[in-house]
């Protein structure tokens, strides 16, 4: 059995059974989600997943390095990429949470270090049994919202903070009975 979000879509799917809650420590990963729920506000994740490709052509692959530099001329070419999200704010609090992770860097050496803070370093399991028990946000996805926006990032707020935890492995909120939950923890 499965998770029932992905419903029958095939990159849904295959997001659900690969990436979904596994946890990363890549900095260059971390940064990508956290970059890509901010675009999620508002809309769908599957809307986000299909325009992953482009996103990551169009901004460097995600590396934070380069998209601190971004200027204004770099979100006016995004802003005309028919494959991205083209919401100018979002753009640029992509740039902006850049420059703070490069920040937070400095301060704890790597993106990794800081943010796995907030569950003290290892995956939360939860064992839900059905989706609606599944929280949209937590203590621990309000605190890192806090600690996120105090250190300059924005579009990070408690709901975007725990979506992102699920993404990246923080929290394995897949249904007890998934085939994933087992796995992932394993």
């Amino acid at each position: 059995m499965r998770c029932p979000w992905p419903g029958n879509d095939p990159l849904y799917i295959r997001y659900h059974d690969r990436e979904w809650a596994v946890p990363r420590h890549d900095d260059r990963g971390l940064f990508e989600f956290l970059v890509l729920e901010s675009f999620q506000a508002g809309l769908s994740w599957i809307t986000v997943l299909r325009k992953r490709p482009a996103f990551r052509a169009a901004m460097d692959a995600f590396d934070p390095e380069k998209i601190a530099r971004y200027d204004e001329s770099a979100i006016v070419r995004l802003m005309k990429n028919p494959g991205l999200i083209r919401n100018r704010r979002k753009l640029e609090a992509a740039v902006q949470n850049a420059r703070a992770l490069l920040a937070v860097r400095e301060r704890f050496d790597t993106f990794n270090a800081y943010i796995w803070r907030f569950v003290d370093g290892r995956p939360v399991v939860n064992h839900w049994r059905r989706p609606e028990q599944v929280p949209a946000q937590t203590d621990a996805s309000r605190d890192m919202s806090r600690d996120l926006k105090r250190r300059g990032f924005t579009f990070v707020g408690p709901t975007i903070c725990y979506a992102y935890m699920q993404a990246v492995g923080m929290v394995n909120d897949h249904l007890v009975d998934c085939f994933r939950h087992r796995e992932v923890i394993s």
